[in-house]
């Protein structure tokens, strides 16, 4: 075997072992400008009956704290840190009603300008992954390839359903 021959043997080696690294379970696709969500060690995997497509999902972790929630209007805040390293904020406004969301406001910081075009698309698009769903039920993982803007809104939920709880 000559030394060409080699070097694309070592070549090819490396790029499988690279692609079979970024196809271990559980790893998220990355859109460019955006890191992947960090999620607990303790949430679960994706059922296979959960399609990929679906961005709101019922999740154990998401029920930890279900009840009954008064209607009313509420809001929360919550943050996320982009790879721009400046802290970015989620502020969420929803009505509930027998514990279902009628009504979704979510403005955000925009401080960067990629952290803005992604806020922008998740703000445009979320209201349809959660009005009309239990609050008990919302899991927003990612939204028109935002998922670091998920992160901060998941956290203004959390806020919001701790304030809602009767």
């Amino acid at each position: 075997m000559n030394r060409a021959s080699k070097s694309l043997l070592c070549a090819a080696a490396g790029l499988s072992l690279l692609s079979a690294a970024g196809c271990a379970a559980g790893e998220e696709t990355v859109d460019a400008g955006e890191a992947p969500a960090k999620s607990p060690a303790s949430s679960p995997a994706s059922s296979p009956a959960s399609s990929p497509e679906s961005s709101a999902a019922s999740s154990p972790d998401a029920a930890a704290g279900s009840g009954s929630y008064a209607d009313g209007e509420y809001s929360g805040t919550g943050s996320y840190i982009p790879p721009s390293g400046t802290s970015e904020d989620v502020d969420v406004t929803l009505r509930l009603e027998g514990s279902v969301v009628t009504e979704l406001e979510v403005e955000t910081s925009q401080k960067n300008p990629t952290s803005k075009q992604y806020q922008r698309e998740f703000t445009s698009n979320v209201k349809e992954q959660v009005v009309g769903r239990n609050l008990d039920e919302l899991d927003v993982d990612k939204v028109a390839g935002s998922s670091l803007t998920s992160e901060g809104f998941n956290r203004a939920l959390d806020a919001i359903r701790s304030e809602a709880a009767s």
